[in-house]
């Protein structure tokens, strides 16, 4: 049965080391979700982190703390009006790059705030992550990150991960059309059907899930509310009718 999803926007951060307007390989394999979303009339926008001024730290505005300017309250802004975030990443010595790392740690710093019904503020709100590079790693770098993004308040779908990874060594990267000075006869991965399956799959199983969390208002209320634990109306573990 044909989905509406017309009434959702992701967002998805490309966590590439390189600034614009230089090729990214992660924003190449974010494209194949990116344009079955824009397919379905879902909202997207896309933010290269490396490209704003994000100082390391935990605090919402690192610029409150010492640093003479911090863009991520304006990127936070465009993160939390959106109903799914994606966290794209290449792979470096095994793990994540250094710039998802911060990413994460400012979504962190966020963490403590709330919406309208006392819940954390990414509650209701779904992730995944897209992952490449030419080296192992894509399980597990997927697991840090989806745990983090949950730990958070995300929501995370079924197979919410994907990734695209080369032969172990030097080599050509996803997308690229030649290596070491020659043509190659086709963008290299382009054509992977586990992974094309994967990245279909897990955009699909982002939508379907923001679809029916944004149809409910999100989650609700009930035993998740940081307004009536700090009213007192609380679990009373002490007393033997709640046993």
């Amino acid at each position: 049965m044909k989905q509406n999803f017309k009434n959702l926007k992701a967002v998805f951060l490309n966590c590439t080391l390189k600034k614009s307007p230089q090729k990214s390989h992660t924003r190449l394999l974010m494209n194949v979700s990116i344009e079955i979303m824009k397919k379905e009339g879902v909202e997207v926008e896309v933010i290269r982190p490396v490209d704003h001024h994000l100082p390391v730290g935990v605090q919402p505005d690192m610029a409150e703390h010492g640093e003479e300017k911090d863009d991520w309250p304006e990127l936070f802004d465009r993160i939390i009006n959106a109903d799914i975030l994606i966290l794209g990443t290449p792979i470096w010595l095994g793990e994540r790059s250094s710039i998802a790392s911060k990413a994460i740690e400012r979504l962190y710093a966020m963490s403590a705030k709330q919406n309208e019904k006392g819940q954390y503020i990414f509650y209701g709100k779904v992730g995944g992550c897209i992952i490449t590079g030419n080296e192992d790693g894509v399980k597990h770098c997927a697991m840090g990150m989806l745990y983090a993004l949950q730990h958070l308040g995300y929501s995370i779908p079924p197979q919410a991960d994907a990734g695209w990874i080369g032969e172990i060594g030097p080599g050509p990267s996803y997308g690229d059309t030649e290596w070491d000075g020659e043509k190659l006869n086709k963008p290299v991965g382009v054509d992977s059907e586990f992974t094309n399956r994967n990245i279909t799959f897990m955009t699909y199983n982002l939508l379907h899930l923001a679809s029916i969390l944004k149809s409910y208002d999100g989650y609700p209320v009930y035993g998740n509310s940081t307004k009536d634990w700090n009213a007192g109306t609380r679990w009373n573990f002490e007393n033997p009718e709640y046993r």
